[in-house]
Order: structure tokens, then C-alpha cells, then sequence
């Protein structure tokens, strides 16, 4: 029997591939018009590229290199959640809630990147995340 809570798991994972897709679409040509070759480039670290590409362009990296953050606790909870049963009702509806969140932010990060509807967006995503999370403690303790 499958549990709710894992459509949200799959949805969140295919939202972070749609956004390392339009990161890599965006980034590539920006990198050519930079002038930086790619096959000389070497190591790197994150925010190498801050300042060298537009900042339009980096917002999609930066977004991408988010939802490999907060989610993978969403990630735990909801297959601890799931694994003890509780993956419907209320708890499926606040990982619905988290993932709409997510992709909200990442459409604001990655167009118009203004702070304070970012911060919002993230507020009320991480207040979802911490009621899943008193959910599985309330059965897991």
C-alpha cells in the first residue's frame, strides 16, 4: 500500500530536476558570452561565478543549490512519516503545503529574486516542515 505523503516526495524531486535543467539552459550560454572556456576549467567552489555571470543567471544555480538543503529533511520526515503510517490526512496536506512553498520560492529566486517575498515564502514552508516534524516526534517519542 502506498502512502500520500510520498506523491509530494516525487513531486519535490522532479521540481529539482526541472530547476538543475533551467540552471544548466541558462548558465551554459551565459558562460559562453563570459568568455570562460570550458575546457580549461578546473575545480571550483559554490559562488565562483558571482560577479563573473549575471546575477539573472546565477539565481537559478543558487536555487538549485537550496533545494539540495532544507529538503532533504522533508525528504526524512516524510518517509519517516510514511514508514510509520502517518503519511496521510493532515500530514499529507502540510508536504503538499512545503512543496508548493518550495516552487513558489524557487520562481521567485529565480525571476525577480526579491528578498522579502523569498524570506516569506521560505518562513511559511519551514513552519510546514517543523509540523511534520512535531508530527513524527509525537509518534516516534
Amino acid at each position: 500500500m502506498q502512502s500520500p505523503i510520498l506523491a509530494p516526495v516525487v513531486a519535490l524531486i522532479i521540481w529539482s530536476l526541472v530547476m538543475l535543467v533551467w540552471a544548466v539552459f541558462t548558465r551554459l550560454p551565459a558562460l559562453k558570452a563570459a568568455g570562460v572556456d570550458m575546457s580549461k576549467a578546473r575545480g571550483g567552489r559554490p559562488g565562483q561565478l558571482d560577479g563573473v555571470l549575471p546575477d539573472e543567471t546565477q539565481w537559478k544555480a543558487h536555487n538549485y543549490n537550496h533545494l539540495m538543503e532544507q529538503p532533504t529533511l522533508f525528504y526524512a520526515v516524510a518517509l519517516t512519516l510514511a514508514v510509520l503510517g502517518a503519511g496521510g490526512g493532515l500530514n499529507a496536506q502540510l508536504a503538499w503545503a512545503y512543496v508548493g512553498l518550495r516552487v513558489l520560492h524557487s520562481l521567485i529566486q529565480a525571476t525577480s529574486n526579491v528578498i522579502r517575498f523569498r524570506f516569506l515564502v521560505f518562513a511559511l514552508a519551514t513552519l510546514a516542515l517543523l509540523a511534520l516534524t512535531v508530527h513524527a516526534a509525537i509518534i516516534v517519542f
